[in-house]
Formats: structure tokens, C-alpha cells, sequence
């Protein structure tokens, strides 16, 4: 297969997945068991695709790969990914040290499984049963997936002491889109199995602290810059209501109907704050300075110094409540908008309502 693709322009390299890193490592593991040479082993994805590893030795006879994402941002890149292989009366797979363990429904593998996926559990079953038949205990293990967890969403979702072996396909996309929403998607899986009929979006990290600092809110899923799929995930998995709390950076976007924030996608903040200038009287100097802002604090600043802060804010909320709804189908949505420099700045008409809501399901035990 062609090992670049072209994303934005440039050329990137894909890698391969820890569940392929795990089904090599596992395959050397078996071969080393029987005494045969184990140095370099060719695994295949479920697609049928060949993939070549070179192996490293490690601990109690196990053998170990280096994961290699390519060009994706990855934070398990360059992680060794080992496993054991013993002879037993039936096959299984299991999880060591470094490999996390679910504890809370909502996940592909149930509570108290170790947290590798069935797209890795299949490779690494036809890998040693090429070898080794149908009789193999594999142990899966990475000696440094504790402290890596901690960068990623584990511990969120209720997966303790490790990585996740995953991927579907065994190769890694670079710079994936897909692989973030399939993260934002799981994590809202998380929240409904445990009983919960209202969930927190936040962006990001500011949304996430204020909504903490502010409203005591905790639990909530970050959608970075995939509101739109968030929503559109949230009443799938159906959720009832939905609350976001976000910067005004992001959410200025939301009044103009955008729900894919990333500014490769689309902008227009400054254009929605200069219409709802207009509609609140604004001059035109005022509408002019609006228009050759950079930020939105820049631009509140003006609003301010022409006293329409509150009046545009409002018309941003009104809008805001508008797109949301209309994106939310059945779903209760609302939105609260702060910036780091003035806090709240406002929110929709059932904001208020849905921060009950969110409170309550806290006290009764649904997060």
C-alpha cells in the first residue's frame, strides 16, 4: 500500500496502530516459545494488508515494537508494545502492566476487560494461531502505558492504569479527523451508560475549568472543534439535554449557524459581531472597528465603549439558541458564553434550567 497521503497540502506518512504493534509482538512472542527465528514477522490487518515489524526483545521472554504513527500527533508514538506468549488449553488474550482495564459501562469491551478493542483482538488471534494454534494465553503489556495514559482520554472514560489497544483497520491516518470524533463519540458513550440524560460540552480546556470554577460542573466531554458532530452524536445516543459552556472565540461562530470552529474551516467572527452591531445602532466607526478586530475581546471592548455590549451579547445569545435547537432536534440545548477576561457573558433562555439539571443528575450518582 502507499504509505503517504496528502492532507492540506503536504505529504504525511501513516503508521500503524498499537493493536498492530500488539499482533506483531505477540506473533515473535509464539515463534520465540517454539525456537524459531522471531527477529522480523509480517502480521495482517482485517483488510487483508501485509505489515512488517521488526521486533525488540523484552522482559521474561516476551518480545516488544516500537509503535510508529507517522506523521499523526500521537502521544503513544515511539512507545514499546510487548507481549508473552505461553501454551494453554485454550486461546485468550490479557492485559499486564501498562495495559489499562475498563471500569465503567459504555465501552466497546465490558467492565473489568482489559481495554483492548476486538479490531486488535482479532490480528493478534490470527497472528499466534498461525503459529501456535488455537492454544495460547497472550499477554499484552507496555512498560511505560501508565504514565502515557495520563495524556490521553483513559482516564475520562473510566479506563485505569494504562493505554487502550486499538484501531480498526491497523493503520494510523495521519492527522485523522476521524480518530478525534471517534474519541468525542466514545466519551459520550461513556456518560450515557452511566444514567445520564443531560450532558456538559466544553471545546476545550478553558470551557472545561470555567465550567468547574464557575458552576462546580465536572464530567463533561470535550468536542474541540466538532461541535456540530458532538450534538449530532449526544441525540443519537440520546441524551435529552445539552449544555455547552464555551469561549466567546468559539461561540461567536455558533451565532452564525458554523459548527465546525476550526478556523481552517470557517471564521466570520468579526462579521457576525458587526452585524449584530448594526442591529443594536452601532455607527460607522464603531462597525468599521468591529470589522478590523482580531479577537473577540477586541471587540467587546468596543462594543463596551459604545455601551451596546449587553444588547449585542443578547442578540448573540437569541442566535445562538436559534442554531443550537435547530441543530439538537428533540434534544433541550443552551449555551453559556464566557471570555477569561469578563467571565459570563451570557447564555440562553434555558441555560439556567439545564445547569439544574446537570446538578441534579450529579447528586443522585449519574456522574
Amino acid at each position: 500500500m502507499d504509505w503517504y497521503r496528502y492532507c492540506g497540502g503536504k505529504k504525511l506518512r501513516r503508521g500503524v496502530t498499537t493493536g498492530a504493534c500488539a499482533a506483531a509482538a505477540a506473533k515473535a512472542a509464539a515463534l520465540r516459545l517454539l525456537g524459531m527465528p522471531y527477529q522480523q514477522v509480517t502480521v495482517y490487518t482485517p483488510g487483508g494488508i501485509p505489515l512488517d515489524f521488526e521486533i525488540q526483545d523484552a522482559e521474561a521472554n516476551a518480545c516488544g515494537v516500537y509503535k510508529d504513527a507517522g506523521d499523526d500527533p500521537d502521544v503513544t508514538n515511539g512507545l514499546l508494545i510487548c507481549a508473552q506468549v505461553e501454551q494453554d488449553s485454550h486461546f485468550s488474550i490479557e492485559g499486564g502492566t501498562g495495559v489499562g482495564r475498563i471500569t465503567l459501562p459504555g465501552l466497546e469491551q465490558p467492565v473489568g476487560s482489559p481495554a483492548i478493542n476486538s479490531g486488535p483482538r482479532y490480528m493478534i488471534e490470527k497472528a499466534v494461531t498461525e503459529v501456535l494454534g488455537a492454544k495460547a494465553k497472550v499477554t499484552i503489556f507496555v512498560p511505560e502505558g501508565e504514565k502515557i495514559a495520563q495524556k490521553t482520554c483513559n482516564p475520562r472514560l473510566g479506563i485505569q492504569g494504562g493505554i487502550s489497544i486499538l484501531g480498526t483497520t491497523g493503520i494510523v491516518e495521519p492527522m485523522s479527523e476521524a480518530a478525534l470524533m471517534e474519541s468525542i463519540r466514545l466519551e459520550l458513550s461513556a456518560q450515557r451508560a452511566l444514567g445520564k440524560e443531560t450532558i456538559l460540552l466544553t471545546p476545550g480546556n478553558y470551557g472545561e475549568s470555567f465550567a468547574k470554577d464557575t458552576f462546580g460542573l465536572t464530567g463533561g466531554v470535550l468536542c474541540s472543534n466538532f461541535l456540530g458532530d458532538a450534538i449530532d452524536f449526544a441525540q443519537g445516543l440520546g441524551f435529552r439535554r445539552l449544555l455547552l459552556v464555551a469561549h466567546a472565540g468559539k461561540l461567536v461562530k455558533t451565532a452564525g449557524g458554523i459548527f465546525a470552529t476550526h478556523s481552517k474551516m470557517a471564521d466570520g467572527r468579526m462579521e457576525i459581531l458587526t452585524a449584530h452591531g448594526a442591529l443594536a445602532g452601532a455607527d460607522q466607526k464603531c462597525l468599521e472597528s468591529l470589522m478590523a478586530c482580531i479577537s473577540t475581546d477586541a471587540a467587546f471592548d468596543i462594543l463596551e465603549t459604545a455601551g451596546l455590549l449587553q444588547q449585542v451579547t443578547a442578540s448573540l445569545m437569541e442566535k445562538i439558541d436559534f442554531h443550537l435547537s435547530r441543530r439538537g432536534g428533540e434534544m433541550e440545548t443552551g449555551a453559556i458564553m464566557f471570555t477569561n477576561k469578563r467571565g459570563e457573558l451570557g447564555r440562553t433562555k434555558n441555560a439556567g434550567k439545564l445547569l439544574e439539571a446537570l446538578n441534579t443528575e450529579k447528586q443522585i450518582g449519574c456522574g
